[in-house]
């Protein structure tokens, strides 16, 4: 199979299982090439012991194509050695025993690619241009950390500045880590110009969707439930909160539009390092009778601007439905935001206000307001900000206490300085 790859623009694995005790490699600077699985059926398996970065590895290639056949790995047991990289570290340098791992060259193209039982992830690109990676199944992949949290593992990651891309119309299912992530350190390349769209994700213990540290990236009409289970897999000790649509990192000029969630014990959209970009039409619907239990329930959105090379600034968030979340609808930091016609149901799930204290309201107990709130208008979120000249406007707000604590703000913080109008405020059990 090696020599087939090294000579052939069009490469056909057999019918059957290839199995395999190390990586098949294509060679460096390849150009033009096809592995595509047989009519019958083609499945590639990582046997017990197999030693090396990934099933199907290539560098400084271009115009690769993998289509129709399987992946299997070895994955006998969800713990690992594996914790995070340490900063700085590719991932393409850390982990083995991927499913395909390209680095570097251009125009990648994975369709209809399954894997399953991939021990770290299952398709890996770092700084490519140009990538289009539709109908892959995903399912059963991933491993947890020495202590028996996720360590990332599992889906598909982008990372070291990759460009051009698209990912759609894939089903990602059981795994611990997060399900599509585009990553990068803050010293290295951002990813620019990707689509991530129409892809079902179902059964992730960390984020279903993160755009980490990068510019024009359209997240559209994707599906998914069960994000945060199973709860004994997250990583509540490294404050890896779960969410549908995470940001990290230095992040602009990005839309989140049409996504809809369910059964999301976590957040529904993160902000962390998001500015000069959209949030419209979303959905993040929980049942509040089950949600009430789960332990990694958060705010509906948060604002956030850890990142040191970004401010928060006008960011659209409107249309939006989220239900069901521990604290408030909204978290809001920065400047000449804008956050219309949604609906933030059944919020304030952990009853904050109410006395004694409950367990899930300890944190901020110097800003009352900040957990008990519909939207909370606040002053640091990672580092200090200026929040002023936002649009607050024809909002439907419900949940426990809501109609006496609709729209606060914490001390520094002046609303009159915001534009607030036209907010429905309804108090609920």
């Amino acid at each position: 199979m090696q020599r087939a790859i090294r000579s052939g623009a069009v490469v056909e694995l057999p019918a059957g299982e290839i199995h395999l005790s190390r990586p098949l490699t294509i060679p460096k600077g390849t150009k033009d090439l096809a592995i595509q699985g047989n009519a019958k059926g083609s499945t590639i398996v990582l046997d017990p012991g197999f030693a090396g970065r990934a099933a199907i590895e290539g560098e400084a290639v271009s115009n690769i194509f993998f289509r129709n056949f399987s992946v299997t790995g070895d994955r006998s047991e969800m713990k690992s050695a594996w914790a995070l990289p340490r900063d700085g570290v590719a991932f393409a340098d850390f982990y083995t025993a991927n499913g395909i791992v390209i680095r570097g060259g251009s125009n990648i193209g994975v369709h209809a690619v399954s894997f399953s039982k991939i021990r770290a992830f299952p398709l890996l690109l770092n700084a490519v241009h140009g990538a289009t990676v539709d109908a892959v199944t995903i399912a059963d992949c991933g491993t947890l950390n020495p202590d028996g949290h996720n360590n990332t593992t599992g889906g598909i990651l982008l990372e070291e500045g990759v460009k051009d891309f698209e990912i759609t119309g894939s089903k990602i299912s059981r795994i611990p880590g997060n399900a599509i992530w585009t990553h990068s350190y803050a010293n290295s390349p951002r990813q620019e110009r990707g689509r991530i769209a129409n892809n079902e994700i179902t059964t992730v213990a960390r984020d279903a969707i993160q755009v980490g540290h990068a510019s024009r990236i359209r997240v559209e009409n994707n599906h998914g439930s069960q994000i945060g289970f199973p709860v004994e897999y997250v990583d509540f000790p490294g404050y890896a909160t779960p969410v549908a649509l995470d940001t990290a990192g230095n992040v602009e000029y990005t839309v989140y539009t049409g996504n809809t969630f369910t059964s999301v014990a976590g957040q529904c959209v993160d902000l962390d390092g998001f500015h000069d970009g959209m949030v419209s039409g979303n959905r993040c619907i929980n049942d509040p009778a089950q949600a009430r239990a789960w332990l990694g329930l958060h705010f509906g959105i948060l604002f956030g601007n850890h990142d040191p090379g970004m401010n928060s600034v006008n960011i659209s968030v409107t249309g939006n439905t989220l239900q069901g979340f521990a604290y408030g609808g909204v978290f809001l930091i920065g400047e000449q935001h804008r956050i219309e016609d949604n609906q933030f149901l059944d919020v304030n799930l952990a009853h904050c206000g109410s006395s004694p204290t409950p367990a899930k309201c300890a944190a901020l107990l110097d800003q009352p307001d900040a957990l008990r709130s519909g939207i909370y208008l606040a002053t640091d979120g990672g580092r200090p900000a200026v929040t002023r000249g936002n649009i607050i406007r024809n909002n439907s707000l419900r949940g426990f206490g809501i109609a006496q604590h609709c729209i606060a703000a914490s001390k520094g913080v002046d609303l009159k300085a915001n534009t607030i109008a036209g907010n429905t405020c309804q108090s609920a059990p």
